[in-house]
């Protein structure tokens, strides 16, 4: 007993050395988790960092291919809407594939120069008559109408815009079935009028306007603005119409052109009608 007092007496700063340590280790294995945890959370925060680095590296080189796949999409949905075909058999409700012929064709593009402060503005689109663009198609975008292809080249086109004095596309208002031409008075690149429509005929504001599909540029119910607001034209029986286009022509990019394939035939028809002749 005397010898094991004695060693615990020799020994006492080395055992209380052991027993600190004992400890220590143990709490620090027993929260090992927190460290490990805290590893993994900076290495997830490090390796997100490095991620959304190489995202915004490579959405732009990305963003082109994105959109043209966009675009083709839109193209193949639109071929199946009702409006891009014409009625080959009468008294049949039912929408079958059969009934019908493919009238109105797409083409995207991108806008590559533009204007919007001019009296007569105009497009250029980076495609041209080798991809079967030609002059008097119609250029629309997901938004809105844009206008009509004045001239092509090879590999070019060059659209005549909304934005022009004598543009006079047919429009009507979709809730009311009035219709009238689209002009541009030049003051804002946002706002666009309607001629030729009779002060008899109610018309709300905010109504949708719509392409009528009239002269065959266009599909019917292509979006072209709301109503802003009404006026009198002094001297005639006719509203003086303001819409807001629901296309920013300050910032287009993307758009398709529209052909109808069966422009010449309803052309070439009207061609038939006869003149009225003064009196």
């Amino acid at each position: 007993m005397h010898n094991l007092r004695a060693f615990f007496r020799r020994f006492r700063v080395f055992l209380l050395f052991v027993l600190l340590q004992v400890f220590a280790l143990s709490n620090y294995f027993s929260s090992l988790n927190f460290p490990r945890s805290q590893y993994l959370t900076t290495a997830s925060a490090v390796a997100g960092s490095f991620l959304s680095i190489e995202y915004e590296f490579t959405k732009h080189w990305n963003l082109s291919s994105n959109n043209e796949k966009l675009q083709k999409e839109n193209i193949r949905l639109r071929k199946k809407n009702p409006n891009t075909f014409i009625r080959l058999n009468n008294g049949i409700v039912k929408i079958n594939d059969t009934l019908f012929k493919q009238q109105y064709d797409y083409i995207p593009a991108v806008v590559i120069n533009s204007t919007f402060d001019k009296r007569n503005n105009y497009f250029t689109l980076n495609i041209g008559s080798s991809k079967g663009v030609k002059r008097g198609d119609g250029v629309f975008s997901d938004k809105g109408i844009v206008g009509v292809i004045h001239n092509t080249s090879a590999n070019y086109a060059v659209v005549k815009s909304v934005l022009t004095a004598d543009i006079n596309l047919d429009v009507m208002i979709e809730n009311s079935g009035a219709f009238g031409l689209l002009k541009w008075n030049g003051s804002s690149a946002r706002i666009g009028s309607i001629d030729g429509i009779s002060n008899d005929i109610k018309i709300k504001k905010w109504s949708k306007v719509v392409t009528r599909g009239g002269s065959g540029i266009f599909p019917r119910g292509i979006m072209v603005g709301r109503i802003l607001k009404l006026g009198t034209v002094e001297g005639k029986p006719l509203w003086d119409v303001s819409l807001v286009y629901s296309e920013d022509y300050r910032k287009i990019q993307n758009v398709y052109i529209v052909k109808n394939l069966f422009q010449e035939e309803q052309s070439k028809l009207e061609e038939t009608i006869p003149e009225d002749k003064e009196e």
